[in-house]
């Protein structure tokens, strides 16, 4: 039986083996390691955005408390970042209970209904066979670790059931990095429940997204081949390299000079 717990160091999720107490980075820590550099454009865009439609509010906080309007401004980005993720989070624990079967409240919130309604949707047009769902997926040739929505068994274009190892999306669109994230879950070398029973990675025919919002839902295939996993290996590397190696590799000057001389003397004061 192998626990598996989770922690947060230097802004990237770590998977902890309870029994060896192994750690290793997540998935998505590990693809976190791609630019992004649309990223800078669209938190500039946010921010402004905030500043134009509540110039006068701003302006007021400013007159009293100049880095409070600073703090505010700059947090423009993280504050939607944190809903959306609270949103998605709870969309997430709505889907996994949806497809084992489980009864929900006889309400769920405003904001998640109609996630509800588009899933129940997709759960009756697909009808998928729910094989696992929440396992973490761990690989001990390459050293990483990540939790992944479910494994399904649906049917192909010619009626034939296929194992398909799948992720749930919320935001606005899907990105081609989710086919990273797809293979280093199927390639990996085990899962482990949450009660921490572990066993051996099954067959994985294919893989594929489920892009759900409160408008719409498409069930995605996803590219899952060995030329896509050798890609993530890739940044399994740089995140060491980013993490620890980039650390190592830089030593004190031989020489040094500019600045005020100090003295001996002036050190033993």
């Amino acid at each position: 039986m192998t626990k598996v717990s989770t922690i947060q160091r230097g802004g990237s999720r770590f998977y902890v083996d309870g029994e060896t107490q192994e750690k290793v980075p997540g998935v998505t820590s590990v693809v976190g390691m791609l630019p992004k550099p649309f990223l800078t454009y669209w938190a500039a865009k946010l921010t402004a955005e905030l500043a134009v439609d509540s110039i006068d509010f701003v302006s007021q906080m400013a007159t009293r408390d100049r880095a409070g309007a600073v703090d505010y401004l700059k947090g423009a980005s993280r504050r939607y970042t944190k809903t959306r993720a609270d949103i998605g989070s709870d969309a997430h624990d709505l889907f996994e209970r949806m497809i084992r079967g489980e009864a929900l409240p006889r309400r769920v919130h405003p904001d998640l209904e109609p996630y509800r309604v588009n899933f129940a949707e997709f759960l009756d047009v697909v009808q998928p066979e729910l094989i696992r769902a929440e396992d973490v997926a761990w690989s001990d040739t390459h050293k990483y670790a990540g939790s992944f929505d479910a494994l399904l068994r649906v049917k192909d274009d010619d009626g034939e059931p296929v194992t398909v190892i799948t992720d749930w999306k919320t935001g606005k669109a899907t990105y081609p990095d989710v086919a990273l994230q797809m293979a280093a879950y199927g390639f990996a070398d085990r899962l482990i429940s949450p009660d921490g029973f572990s066993e051996p990675m099954p067959h994985i025919d294919s893989a594929a997204v489920l892009h759900i919002t409160p408008d719409q839902w498409a069930f995605k295939p996803v590219r899952f081949d060995k030329e896509v996993f050798h890609h993530f290996l890739t940044l399994r590397k740089t995140f060491d390299w980013d993490r620890e190696v980039s650390k190592t590799v830089l030593g004190k000057p031989f020489a040094s000079g500019g600045g005020e001389l100090v003295t001996g003397t002036q050190r033993r004061r």
